[in-house]
């Protein structure tokens, strides 16, 4: 079987991350995965991209390019919107590969036009990543929940006409999509439920199956070593956060960490705590937490990450919206309990007081509660510890995610 796996990058971002990965899990189990994207990192053979550098650089401006017709609107939120308006050559690049099955996965940024898609000609699968494919340009919607009828009046745009740019978009893709033959999986049940109510899928099959992880490589290590590698303190409690962007996208939750911190602090514990931050370098205006911040700034590659995770006590992830983060995933496989809001795919992952603690959204107190609670006994954190990494053998393996894929492809393809 040659399943043809379509993202825009194919290892930057957590989205291409989760897409490379199925890649390399459907190689392991023999079937002949090829990867096409718009701009290539890896030096993989099997990962189609550019041919030369101007392509490639070109493949890199495509989402700013695609980003322009947000000029008409300067008074928007600083949150990434795609507009998916610029031409491309996908179905002929498509036509040569020949592939059995294409399964879609994060192809905004300019990477795909709506229309595009129903000329491919072949049995398709499209993995949601976020809320992009149903809604007019926004991959969250900030709790707006227009995409359940139409979009328009668009608030992350700051728009008041019912005829935006949000609802050109949407009115492009319900054109292009409503008479599709495909089916949508979605890594959370969080996210299945939002497809299945919007206005875009209703009508359309929807499984869950989640990302995969290999566990070869985030797996739990001693943590007076990774401490030692990465530079980090001995005697004291670390709490990681990370994501990109961390600290200035505000759908990743830092400020809720701040007031959880600082209410940490005035209960004593800022002698025992520290905070560890990558994905972010340390700002020119310092912030002020209460405890003292190690900033790691951005990590490349899997071993760095799983050293990392390794060397903390625990992962805390208070994003606002989520999909299926790959940071609680990654974290619980290296043995970190997890503290997060019980919001969109983290009960998929956390299981409260099992392997970490679930807030009360958007409750800091209450994270600031989780966290203390994770940390303040020895032999629960232990037991979490393996708890952690037992959920992520039973659900999260990338070998058992690839064969659904597999068993989902060959359904399909029959």
């Amino acid at each position: 079987m040659k399943p043809l796996i379509l993202n825009t990058f194919d290892i930057d971002g957590g989205a291409a991350r989760a897409a490379y990965r199925l890649h390399k899990g459907l190689q392991s189990i023999g079937l002949d995965s090829q990867m096409l994207v718009q701009t290539k990192s890896s030096d993989d053979h099997t990962v189609i991209g550019p041919q030369t550098k101007i392509q490639n650089g070109f493949g890199m401006i495509r989402p700013t390019l695609d980003a322009l017709l947000l000029q008409l609107y300067p008074n928007r939120d600083n949150l990434i919107f795609s507009s998916a308006f610029l031409p491309n050559n996908l179905v002929t690049k498509v036509t040569n590969l020949n592939p059995d099955v294409i399964n879609l996965h994060w192809v905004a940024g300019g990477f795909l036009k709506p229309k595009t898609i129903k000329h491919f000609n072949k049995p398709l699968i499209w993995t949601l990543h976020d809320m992009w494919p149903f809604t007019g340009g926004c991959h969250y919607d900030q709790g707006c929940s227009r995409y359940l009828e139409s979009c328009g009046k668009c608030p992350l745009l700051h728009s008041s006409k019912n005829n935006d740019l949000s609802h050109w978009i949407w009115r492009r893709k319900q054109n292009a999509w409503k008479d599709l033959d495909i089916t949508i999986v979605t890594p959370s049940n969080w996210l299945a439920d939002c497809a299945k109510n919007s206005s875009m899928f209703h009508d359309f099959r929807i499984e869950v199956i989640p990302n995969g992880l290999d566990l070869n490589r985030f797996k739990p290590f001693d943590k007076h070593t990774a401490r030692e590698i990465l530079l980090l303190p001995q005697d004291k409690k670390l709490i990681l956060f990370g994501a990109m962007n961390s600290t200035s996208d505000k759908r990743k939750g830092f400020q809720h960490l701040q007031s959880a911190m600082k209410n940490i602090d005035m209960n004593g514990w800022g002698n025992n705590f520290e905070v560890v931050v990558f994905g972010s370098s340390e700002p020119i205006n310092s912030l002020e937490l209460g405890l003292k911040i190690h900033y790691l700034g951005y990590l490349p590659g899997d071993i760095a990450l799983s050293l990392l995770y390794a060397a903390a006590d625990v992962m805390v992830v208070p994003s606002t919206q989520e999909n299926l983060a790959n940071t609680v995933m990654e974290a619980l496989s290296c043995g970190t309990p997890c503290v997060a809001f019980s919001i969109g795919g983290m009960p998929d992952m956390i299981e409260h007081k099992q392997t970490g603690y679930l807030a009360s959204p958007f409750n800091a107190e209450d994270l600031a509660k989780g966290i203390i609670w994770v940390l303040e006994d020895d032999e629960r954190w232990q037991v979490l510890s393996l708890q952690a990494r037992r959920k992520v053998e039973k659900e999260f393996d990338i070998q058992t995610v690839a064969k659904k894929y597999a068993d989902l492809y060959e359904e399909i393809i029959e």
